[in-house]
């Protein structure tokens, strides 16, 4: 997605805050603010920042999965399903 058709200085959204509020949960898509014609800042509506949020979770959660499988920190399944079995059976 290119967001230099989403691009605005900070004075546009001093100006007109309340629009650029409704077009960004209407459009959900960002807008990019600058600043002295340097892009400083990203606005979003909230319901994409929390899908962003909980998407980059389960990446992270990925992430921390594949480190274990490559430190060894792994068991069979069936070793754990035993155990988990043993446990109940014992309870």
């Amino acid at each position: 997605m290119r967001y230099s058709s989403h691009v605005k200085p900070i004075s546009y959204l001093k100006a007109n805050a309340a629009e650029v509020l409704t077009q960004l949960a209407s459009q959900r898509e960002p807008l990019v603010i600058t600043q002295n014609g340097e892009a400083k800042a990203v606005l979003m509506d909230i319901a994409s920042f929390e899908e962003t949020q909980e998407t980059l979770a389960l990446l992270k959660i990925l992430a921390m999965g594949r480190q274990e499988i490559a430190a060894g920190k792994v068991k069979p399944v069936a070793e754990v399903v035993a155990r988990l079995r043993a446990k109940n059976a014992a309870d």
